[in-house]
Formats: structure tokens, C-alpha cells, sequence
């Protein structure tokens, strides 16, 4: 899993990873073809907003992100033609992954434990 501290970075690694896969299977002078973006958001436990995203081939392709956006949508954001900010507020909170414990990952963190509630306080401060 690799997470950036910045969503343009992820894409932008998200692209180049996507162009050295897809090298060996296209042709030199064929555009890329994305079906699909995915992204997730991380917070983690200092309070650290960390991004991962990918693009794939293919819609419903297998992936640890959350689909995100996918046809035109997605290849308009491989060309690089997506205004950041209008990505970050249609992220849904809601699908944000909370770190609890030294990479482990949750949608909310767990109450059930000391750690856990001291997370969930330290992401309510927030």
C-alpha cells in the first residue's frame, strides 16, 4: 500500500504506475484507456491526512481503494483535467479509513479498547 500526503501526489504516481503496467500490453502510440478510479482517504493516528489512489482498465476491477470515479470520469482525471478541490468534497467522510493501531485500518475507530478511545477523542478534537 502506498499512501502520499497529498492527493495530487497519489494520482500522479497512481498514473505512472498505471503507464508501466499497461506498457507491455499497448501499443507505443495508443492513449491509455482507464475505466476506473479509485481512491481512499487515511487519517492516521497523529491526525495525518495520507491519500492512495489507482486506475484501472477496467470497471469493477479488483482493487483496496474505493471506486471512486469511473468511464470519462476517470480518464479525464488520468489526463490530468480534475480541479483537486472539487475532489475533496465530494469524498464521503464516511468511506475514510482510520488508523488504530500501527498500520491497521478501520471506518471508525474501535471504542472497545484503551487505544481505541483515545484515538476516537484525538479524531473528534480534530
Amino acid at each position: 500500500m502506498s499512501m502520499y500526503a497529498t492527493l495530487e501526489k497519489a494520482i500522479d504516481i497512481a498514473r505512472e504506475e498505471f503507464l508501466e503496467a499497461s506498457a507491455d500490453s499497448s501499443k507505443e502510440d495508443e492513449t491509455p484507456s482507464v475505466q476506473q478510479f479509485s481512491l481512499q482517504k487515511y487519517v492516521l493516528q497523529d491526525g495525518e491526512i495520507m491519500w492512495e489512489a489507482e486506475f484501472q482498465a477496467e470497471e469493477n476491477d479488483a482493487t483496496e481503494t474505493m471506486s471512486f470515479r469511473t468511464g470519462e470520469a476517470a480518464q479525464a482525471i488520468f489526463d490530468g483535467d480534475y480541479d483537486e478541490t472539487e475532489l475533496r468534497l465530494e469524498w464521503q467522510e464516511e468511506n475514510t479509513l482510520h488508523e488504530w493501531d500501527e498500520g491497521e485500518y478501520q471506518y471508525e475507530p474501535p471504542l472497545d479498547t484503551e487505544e481505541g478511545k483515545a484515538a476516537s477523542d484525538e479524531w473528534d478534537a480534530m
